[in-house]
């Protein structure tokens, strides 16, 4: 049909076309039934199809031919024109929309629990590649800036590629986020020297405590009273950490004090970042704050590391690595993997974060813990006394019902 041209426009009003079918009253509705079922219809003019989704306008410089069921013309008294209706779509009754909704919050369902099993994995993979990383190449500070390096080269992807929206800092939220940055630099490499020093499993144990350095922060930084049942899960956590330290075969002091030196300094992050992103104005999404975090970190530890362990590079410090178990070729790979591991299971554990409540959050960060602990032991064959187990088991056993406290909402005080 060469001459016809077919527009949509939901907006254009009704135009009653010039009709010749009479119009019939309701005393005429007997003579109805003598009109044949199928009407033909020819006409040079533009006709208007009204349908549910808008009134569409044809144009013919032939005659157009159309043949429409009886049962779809509606005719009235006061007019003589006529409208073709399209069926209106049926709408899904509550036996379907329940269905569509059980279906979508299963799936979100699995890719939360895909999600959780990720962070898990890649975490025992990075404290595996890490440890066995820095018991050759003892220069955490080294180690701790090329996985900065790692993470902001794939961040620097993301946002090229358009993965993610890149954001717009402004001069007072990079100032309000330069401290977060400083105390994750320091988290991070103080962790780093604690998993050079003594076993993966000792090191998380000690890390167990991060709670009470966050009730002890909360306090003090933005004036949170905590409620008696956070208060008494904090026992257990404190005396399980005590009994696995003095049970330790692996005990050093430079070794626990790093690992209880990243707790204070990640919990003061993590008070001041809840802080940061309570102003409106300043605020910056979960994975967007932690990129910045992460490009600023390797800033700023680069040159730390440079000037604290000079340029360690060399080939004559990676043959030394190799002669204690590693060459160099599965030392590069085994660093790579661990940065790429390291970036990647943070940036899971925000993504996280942004689909479940905090205290969710923290008892899958529970369960995280107790799976590295298990799998290092298993891994590396490290000796575990029944003490040491059970000291193990109460620290973690209180950082559960720790964040089971949590979900409890103190009582509104009478006025």
């Amino acid at each position: 049909m060469q001459g016809s041209a077919l527009a949509l426009s939901p907006s254009t009003p009704f135009m009653k076309p010039p009709c010749r079918i009479p119009s019939y009253k309701l005393s005429h509705l007997p003579a109805l039934t003598s009109l044949p079922k199928l009407h033909r219809i020819s006409s040079v003019q533009r006709l208007h199809w009204q349908t549910a989704f808008g009134t569409f306008s044809s144009s013919y410089s032939s005659s157009f031919n159309a043949e429409i069921p009886a049962s779809f013309l509606s005719s009235n008294s006061r007019c003589d024109s006529f409208k073709v209706r399209a069926a209106q779509p049926a709408t899904p009754g509550p036996e379907s929309a329940g269905e569509a909704s059980e279906s979508s919050g299963l799936a979100q369902t699995l890719q939360l629990g895909a999600m959780f099993g990720i962070w898990y994995l890649l975490n025992i993979y990075f404290n595996i590649y890490n440890k066995q990383v820095l018991k050759v190449y003892p220069f955490p500070a080294t180690v701790t800036a090329f996985q900065f390096a790692c993470g902001t080269v794939m961040i620097i992807l993301m946002w090229t590629l358009n993965l993610y929206p890149r954001p717009k800092i402004t001069r007072s939220q990079l100032a309000t986020i330069l401290p977060l940055a400083v105390a994750h630099t320091m988290g991070n490499l103080l962790t780093n020297i604690s998993l050079g020093k003594v076993t993966v499993s000792f090191t998380h144990t000690i890390k167990a405590m991060e709670p009470f350095f966050t009730v002890l922060f909360s306090a003090l930084l933005l004036a949170e009273r905590p409620i008696i049942w956070v208060v008494s899960s904090l026992v257990p956590i404190v005396s399980g950490v005590a009994l696995a330290s003095f049970t330790e075969a692996s005990f050093n002091w430079i070794g626990f004090g790093s690992a209880m030196a990243s707790n204070i300094t990640n919990q003061s992050r993590n008070v001041l970042s809840k802080k940061f992103m309570a102003k409106k104005e300043e605020c910056l999404d979960n994975i967007n704050l932690f990129s910045v975090i992460t490009i600023i970190s390797f800033i700023l530890l680069l040159p730390s590391a440079i000037l604290l362990e000079g340029v360690k590079f060399s080939p004559s410090y990676l043959q030394s690595a190799a002669n204690q178990g590693l060459n160099i070729k599965e030392l590069c790979v085994r660093s790579l993997l661990a940065g790429f591991c390291f970036h990647t299971y943070q940036q899971v554990s925000y993504m996280i974060l942004q689909m479940v409540s905090p205290v969710t959050h923290a008892v899958g960060n529970c369960v995280k813990r107790v799976v590295v602990i298990v799998s290092s032991v298993i891994f590396f064959q490290t000796p575990v006394s029944p003490i040491n187990s059970l000291g193990t088991a109460m620290a973690l056993a209180g950082v559960f019902l720790y964040s089971r406290a949590k979900r409890i909402k103190p009582k509104p005080k009478a006025a």
